[in-house]
């Protein structure tokens, strides 16, 4: 199934500490192909797709980090007005929550890649494929 291991960190939400986060993948190597901050203040998360889950999740983890991977999936949209609209009728028509999402542009500039996460992933990426989107596996998204 062409899903997507995505890493969240958990921080205190202080000065210094996404760059903490950033600094240490830097340093292990890992790069960054999209990234999501979400705050309250007291806490926040950052949700990542980088180029090697694994060794970002290693890294993270080594230095005291609170780290978790959750499965999301990456579908291919046209980047234009409507593009993210169309994609989500079909998760709607199912019924599916969607937890949450976050999109990002590719190299090229005339696709977007949007980032769900549903609890229903194999059910969603089923939705998507008739609705004729195209859902990125992990080995193309964590090359691009």
């Amino acid at each position: 199934m062409p899903t997507v291991r995505q890493i969240s960190v958990f921080l205190e939400n202080k000065s210094g500490r996404l760059l903490d986060v950033t600094r240490r993948l830097s340093e292990a190597g890992v790069n960054v192909r999209a990234l999501c901050v979400a705050d309250t203040s007291e806490f926040g998360v950052v949700r990542l797709i980088v180029d090697d889950p694994h060794k970002a999740h290693e890294a993270l983890k080594e230095q005291g980090f609170t780290v978790k991977e959750t499965i999301v999936i990456a579908v291919e949209v046209e980047d234009r007005p409507g593009g993210l609209s169309e994609v989500l009728k079909p998760l709607v028509e199912q019924e599916m929550n969607i937890e949450y999402l976050y999109c990002f542009v590719e190299k090229s500039g005339d696709k977007a890649v949007v980032i769900i996460r549903v609890e229903e992933a194999e059910q969603a990426v089923g939705a998507l494929k008739v609705a004729g989107f195209r859902c990125i596996p992990a080995e193309e998204l964590y090359s691009m």
